[in-house]
């Protein structure tokens, strides 16, 4: 592996690849002028770990990568037929190809440190040391589930798992699943898993669903809302908190069965179960916690990015570039957290990173 390059990426998913693309594009080499770390062992960023009941069907939305349609992989099979976890990975792996993209994996990027002088960054890896002019992080959130704490989670004899780890529903069958959280992820599994067996649905906030098509101009809405905290720098919150959740007919058939009765959040777990604070209690054997994930961003802490309130001040044509360093843009954060926002923020991170180390840009 080239032990310097003017820029690195770190993670090859949506975010990452997309960058590559550009970065390709506006005139950089591969390896000595860009590279991209990767800590997968294959191509697929998370998505080749989603569960298997996952379809193109049901999934949210995989929107294509620049320059190659999805469907350039799927040679005409229906969606309901194909596992996400097989077909996007597949994809990545041909786009990566395609443009012969410089992906380096696995590749672990441990730590970042500003300490190598002349304004480069070194990158400490579990394959050698890389220095850098400028960094593209694409982490994602993947590796940072985020489980809220409770009183008496420790006493709970049944079993505890967050979303990362959900295969099928069959596991639960014969059991009571708590399934907690309210995006999308939670709806999905909680339809899923209400097909054989019984289950409770805790949020801490009421859902808002969404009966209309969701429009262009809602959604650059709800990303705005987003960009402007990040700006702030305030902690990023969740387009979905601002869009609401989308009624497919999977989740009008599961509020007719009744799936879909939602209690607010608990106050305690106890060994057998949860309780609420006026005392009601319910047994369960299961709690799934869909309560999301946090940007994976520990690798970067060095660099002291972060403010008082724990967010970092972004900046830039979409927020994707970091105020405080302008060698660092930060992509699946904030309003690049999406895959439609990943392909407009690697195009505008690689723009302004190559501006930046004295390039032309586009």
């Amino acid at each position: 592996m080239q032990t310097r390059s003017d820029v690195v990426v770190i993670g090859a998913g949506q975010a990452g690849l997309s960058a590559g693309y550009y970065l390709r594009r506006f005139g950089l080499e591969p390896d000595a002028g860009f590279m991209i770390l990767d800590h997968a062992g294959g191509a697929g960023g998370a998505w080749q770990f989603r569960w298997p009941s996952l379809t193109l069907s049901t999934v949210n939305r995989v929107h294509d990568l620049p320059g190659m349609p999805f469907t350039d992989v799927l040679d005409g099979t229906a969606p309901a037929e194909v596992r996400a976890a097989e077909a996007v990975p597949r994809y990545f792996a041909e786009y990566e190809r395609r443009f012969e993209l410089p992906v380096h994996r696995p590749v672990h990027t441990r730590v970042v440190c500003d300490q190598a002088g002349d304004g480069l960054l070194t990158l400490e890896t579990d394959s050698g040391t890389v220095t850098a002019r400028g960094i593209i992080n694409a982490t994602g959130t993947w590796e940072r589930p985020f489980i809220p704490r409770y009183p008496g989670a420790e006493l709970f004899q049944g079993r505890q798992l967050h979303t990362r780890d959900y295969q099928n529903a069959a596991e639960f069958e014969g059991r009571h699943v708590v399934v907690v959280g309210g995006g999308i992820s939670a709806v999905q599994l909680l339809d899923e898993i209400s097909l054989v067996t019984s289950t409770t649905w805790v949020t801490r906030s009421v859902p808002q669903f969404r009966e209309e098509p969701f429009t262009a101009e809602e959604g650059r809405a709800a990303v705005a809302v987003v960009e402007d905290r990040v700006r702030r720098g305030l902690p990023p919150g969740s387009v979905v908190s601002v869009t609401g959740l989308p009624v497919t007919p999977a989740i009008r058939a599961a509020r007719a069965r009744g799936a879909l009765a939602r209690l607010p959040m608990f106050s305690e777990i106890t060994a057998d179960g949860v309780r609420w604070a006026d005392g009601t209690q319910r047994s369960a054997d299961v709690i799934l916690w869909c309560t999301g994930f946090r940007s994976s961003l520990d690798h970067l802490a060095p660099l002291r990015l972060r403010g008082p309130g724990g967010g970092i001040t972004m900046t830039g044509r979409l927020a994707t570039q970091v105020a405080s360093d302008p060698r660092i843009h930060l992509l699946g954060y904030g309003p690049s957290a999406s895959t439609i926002g990943a392909n407009r923020g690697g195009r505008a991170a690689a723009a302004e990173l190559i501006e930046h180390l004295g390039g032309t840009g586009r």
